[in-house]
């Protein structure tokens, strides 16, 4: 079995500064981020991901102040709602560091079922603060944002110091590692999100092979037990350390709040939604593996994460035999590597297309087994990466015989 591949030395380093304010629906904050672009580049490009048709549609909405390059302004461009172009007036070589700071501000919708929404006695941001999509070895990354698809594109594996105020008697639960002041530190994550309220907390420990402290907190109004989400989210992180690889940082948090049907991941923090303890804890903590450890172009690419998850929640509740001979709608098969394009004007099958496809193609591959190994290897070799379908299948050949051939009807293709 191979190694797993470091992360990159030269990542990206943000440091941000929160402050919630759920009683006036706001968020604000300002950013800064060193960055080191392995290509020849002549602009700064930054996401704004809750300006997109899901978020932005429901009244959310994040606006930047002034944007500074290297300590000295720098003019700036909103090209479209989710995309700010900063000029930096001269084309810098590959591998020159830059730093760009600016503020911004966030203005939170109601209940909706999303990533960033105020809800009850809590709120939830992902996806929240300006971020480069940059894909190393290729370029700026501009899918254009569907009302399926509100995630960060492309997010290069990134190191983070977040500092959080909130309301007192609030609980904050976020990716990384918190000081207990106030401070969270996240190491060789894509994004950072968080989850705070007034919330019942439940604490388990994942002990294979490394031992992973999980936090849950439950909205006080909810009508749920934390207890039972952290000690199936533990079990989880230990069977899918052993099938894929240790667990990739050092804590995982829960937030389970209302108005969600299902489940948002990030690294290091999913949010829940009450009801939702089934396969959706199981397939959000596969997902630390597939598209947190291993990322993917979600626009472009959602499968490489999806299906991926998919068939490890599949593994993990013993429904794989069941799961295989789900039938597929005609006018979706053969389609599950199709991009988020595709499927914004055929939501109501992005599921079953997507990740039930998905993963029907994996488990076509052969034994089960054998597939949990291929999928090993590709974590490890794919690490921290942005991987695209050619670096999968490139990974699965190296159990399985002609891998492309029994994805290809599928509709995955390298």
């Amino acid at each position: 079995m191979p190694p797993r591949a470091a992360p990159a030395a030269d990542r990206p380093r943000y440091t941000l500064r929160v402050d919630l304010r759920p009683g006036e629906g706001l968020v604000s904050g300002d950013v800064s981020v060193r960055f080191v672009a392995d290509l020849p580049i002549d602009r700064l490009v930054f996401r704004l991901w809750p300006n997109g048709p899901r978020i932005g549609g429901a009244g959310g909405q994040l606006t930047t102040g002034d944007v500074t390059v290297d300590g000295r302004p720098a003019p700036a461009t909103l090209e479209n709602p989710t995309t700010l172009v900063v000029s930096l007036g001269r084309t810098l070589a590959a591998g020159t560091a830059v730093t760009a700071a600016m503020p911004w501000h966030l203005r939170l919708p109601g209940p909706i079922d999303d990533r960033v929404a105020r809800a009850g006695n809590a709120v939830r941001i992902g996806s929240f603060y300006p971020t480069l999509p940059w894909e190393p070895g290729v370029g700026w990354a501009l899918d254009p944002p569907t009302p399926a698809y509100a995630e960060a594109a492309t997010a290069p594996a990134a190191d983070f110091i977040m500092s959080v105020s909130a309301p007192e008697g609030y609980t904050v639960l976020a990716s990384g590692v918190p000081d207990g002041r106030g401070t969270w530190t996240a190491t060789a994550m894509r994004e950072v999100a968080i989850s705070a309220g007034r919330f019942r907390v439940a604490t388990a420990t994942a002990r294979a092979p490394n031992s992973v402290p999980v936090t849950v907190g439950v909205e006080e109004d909810l009508d749920l037990a934390a207890q039972p989400f952290a000690d199936k989210a533990a079990r989880a992180i230990e069977d899918f350390s052993r099938r894929y690889g240790p667990y990739p940082w050092p804590e995982y948090t829960l937030g389970v709040t209302a108005g969600l049907r299902g489940g948002v991941e990030f690294p290091g923090h999913v949010m829940q939604g009450p009801g939702t303890i089934g396969r959706t804890t199981s397939h959000e903590v596969a997902h630390q593996w597939f598209y947190a450890l291993v990322g993917d172009d979600q626009g472009r690419d959602p499968w490489i994460d999806e299906a991926l998850a998919t068939f490890a929640e599949w593994r993990f509740e013993g429904t794989l035999d069941a799961m295989k001979s789900r039938a597929i709608p005609t006018s979706v098969r053969a389609r599950a590597g199709q991009p988020m394009t595709f499927w914004e004007s055929r939501e109501d099958l992005y599921s079953v297309g997507v990740y039930i496809q998905g993963a029907q193609a994996l488990a076509a591959l052969g034994p089960p087994e054998l597939v949990d190994c291929a999928l090993r290897i590709h974590a490890a070799v794919n690490a921290y990466r942005i991987a695209r379908p050619a670096d999968v299948i490139r990974a699965l050949a190296a159990v399985f015989p002609n891998p492309e051939a029994t994805l290809a009807p599928y509709g995955i293709t390298p």
